[in-house]
C-alpha cells in the first residue's frame, strides 16, 4: 500500500513538473534568475499566505489562471495581468507584498518544491542554480505549502469563466 501511495505521489509531482516546466522556461533568463535567487523566508511565507487568502476573496482573481494563461508570459506580464483585476493589487499590498513579489514568491515556491522533490529521488541532486537554503526552507514548510494548495479557492472554483 505504501509503495502505491509513493508511486501515485511521484506521478502527481512529475505531472506538475511537466506542466510547469514550459512556464518556467518561457519566463526568460532574467526572470528565471530572479525566481532562482529569491530567498524564501518565514516572513515572506506569512505575507504570501495572508495575500493568498485576501486574494481569494477578490471577484475575478481566479479567472484566467489556468495553466495556459501563464505560458510565455514574463514576470512583468503576470504582474500586470494580476494588477488588472480590480482589487487584486490592494489585497496583495494589504498583506505587505508587491504584486511582483507575490508572483516571484509563487514561482520560487514551485521551483524549490520541484528541486526538493528531485533531490529526494534515488540518486537525485539539487538542480544547478538552486539555493540550498530555499530547498531546506521548502522542506521545513512543506505542510504549510500543501495547506495553501488545499485551501486555494481558485482550484475549487476552476469552473470560473474566462469570458
Amino acid at each position: 500500500m505504501r509503495l502505491t501511495i509513493q508511486l501515485a505521489t511521484a506521478v502527481a509531482v512529475a505531472a506538475t513538473i511537466v506542466r510547469a516546466a514550459p512556464c518556467l522556461a518561457a519566463t526568460g533568463a532574467d526572470d528565471s534568475r530572479e525566481i532562482a535567487s529569491y530567498v524564501l523566508t518565514d516572513a515572506g511565507l506569512a505575507r504570501f499566505t495572508q495575500a493568498t487568502k485576501k486574494l481569494a476573496a477578490v471577484p475575478g482573481a481566479c479567472a484566467g489562471q489556468g495553466e495556459d494563461s501563464v505560458e510565455s508570459q514574463s514576470l512583468d506580464q503576470m504582474t500586470a495581468k494580476l494588477n488588472a483585476v480590480p482589487g487584486a493589487q490592494a489585497a496583495i499590498q494589504s498583506a505587505g507584498m508587491t504584486t511582483r513579489e507575490y508572483v516571484v514568491f509563487m514561482w520560487s515556491m514551485l521551483h524549490n518544491g520541484m528541486a526538493a522533490w528531485a533531490a529526494s529521488q534515488p540518486g537525485g541532486k539539487t538542480p544547478p542554480g538552486t539555493l540550498q537554503p530555499n530547498v531546506e526552507f521548502y522542506k521545513k514548510n512543506e505542510a504549510k505549502f500543501a495547506a495553501l494548495g488545499e485551501n486555494d479557492n481558485c482550484d475549487k472554483n476552476s469552473g470560473e469563466s474566462e469570458d
